[in-house]
């Protein structure tokens, strides 16, 4: 006999919101939807998630996932994936909680410290000087062998922060951490493919391995003229939430490396079709989790188990004074030491949300009669 979903609630402000499923026999899960607009992605799912999962079976993610997106067919996008990733990996978390496993045991891996790159989130913010220096304490105090940084202007037509601030960051980060560090920089969109070239020889001179995003996300022809111009990995996607884009990119091989986003495609099982999709084609998987709320444990429970996985999972560097909203979510909190970050190895997702946050969060419910 089936176990059915009985109860929906969710807890959110307007950065985050968590979802609490209740099983008919009172089995529990906790999920994320994706940060950022939490409060309008919350009303997403009561409007149109929510309702397709009450009675329904609560360990066959697969119909879930599937069958909701269909019978909203009319409102494809990402507001509609956001909030389903609240239920996908909520019904994850139920499952490792039943069978006594973590996420990543129940996809096939195993609980370890698992690599990382330290992701700055700063450009306009912060001169290439500090950056440069404030990557080396981290190196020393962390043990991180991985930095990303950030090039050019986001979405910004050619142009930088401010006139030469890519130029300078690059060689001046790579003397502060030596020859024997990986760097990867973002351009979130910034260039188009003429200047994205430019750009990029720049970086192999200065040894950088990653370039992300350097076009417009959604300009995949223009990713692919840097991609095939370039001998350093250009990467992508973590803006793409529709599977058949996904196909479209990994098939023309837009990127070198596919960057899903958990929170943003719509969960986990989601996230294992892109994964599929890039394995067949021999690309690996770095997925984007660039900040500390549950994206960061959803990726590092995927990657310690899939095939594909890139040599790193995205861990970002910034504390309260960048992302006040993703302080105290729960715990136990995730730390790097010798640059890995251990996968959480309780069942389920292996974390407890914390209660006060919880107590203080807008509170909704949608239960069946």
């Amino acid at each position: 006999m089936a176990m059915k979903i009985q109860r929906l609630e969710t807890f959110c402000n307007s950065f985050v919101g968590f979802l609490r499923v209740t099983t008919d026999d009172g089995h529990v899960g906790w999920g994320q939807f994706s940060p950022y607009n939490a409060d309008i992605t919350v009303e997403v799912f009561h409007r149109q998630v929510a309702r397709w999962a009450l009675g329904a079976d609560a360990l066959d993610i697969e119909t879930l996932v599937t069958s909701i997106p269909e019978r909203e067919h009319k409102f494809p996008g990402s507001y509609l994936m956001r909030a389903l990733t609240g239920l996908d990996t909520a019904l994850w978390d139920l499952r490792g909680k039943l069978e006594n496993q973590s996420v990543c045991e129940l996809l096939g891996g195993k609980p370890r410290p698992f690599p990382v790159y330290a992701s700055s989130m700063k450009r306009g913010e912060i001169t290439p000087e500090a950056e440069a220096e404030r990557l080396a304490r981290l190196r020393d105090q962390f043990g991180y062998d991985a930095f990303k940084f950030r090039v050019g202007k986001e979405c910004g037509h050619d142009q930088d922060e401010w006139p030469g601030r890519t130029e300078a960051i690059v060689p001046q980060v790579r003397k502060a951490l030596g020859p024997d560090v990986r760097l990867l920089v973002d351009a979130n969109s910034g260039y188009g493919p003429r200047k994205a070239i430019e750009v990029g020889r720049m970086l192999e001179q200065n040894g950088v391995c990653h370039f992300e995003e350097p076009c417009p996300y959604w300009e995949y022809h223009w990713t692919k003229e840097v991609a095939d111009a370039l001998d350093l990995d250009v990467t992508g996607g973590e803006q793409d939430c529709d599977l058949a884009l996904w196909r479209f990119a990994i098939d023309m091989r837009a990127v070198d490396v596919v960057q899903p986003d958990v929170c943003y495609l719509g969960g986990i099982n989601r996230t294992l079709k892109v994964v599929a999709m890039a394995k067949a084609a021999g690309l690996p998987v770095t997925p984007h989790s660039a900040n500390l709320s549950l994206v960061t444990v959803f990726t590092l429970h995927l990657m310690g188990a899939i095939e594909n996985a890139g040599p790193y999972v995205e861990f970002s560097i910034e504390g309260p004074d960048y992302y006040p909203w993703q302080e105290k979510l729960f715990s136990p909190a995730l730390v790097a030491k010798d640059g890995k970050v251990q996968i959480p190895e309780g069942p389920g997702w292996g974390v407890e949300i914390d209660k006060d946050w919880l107590a203080a969060a807008s509170y909704r419910k949608t239960e069946a009669a």
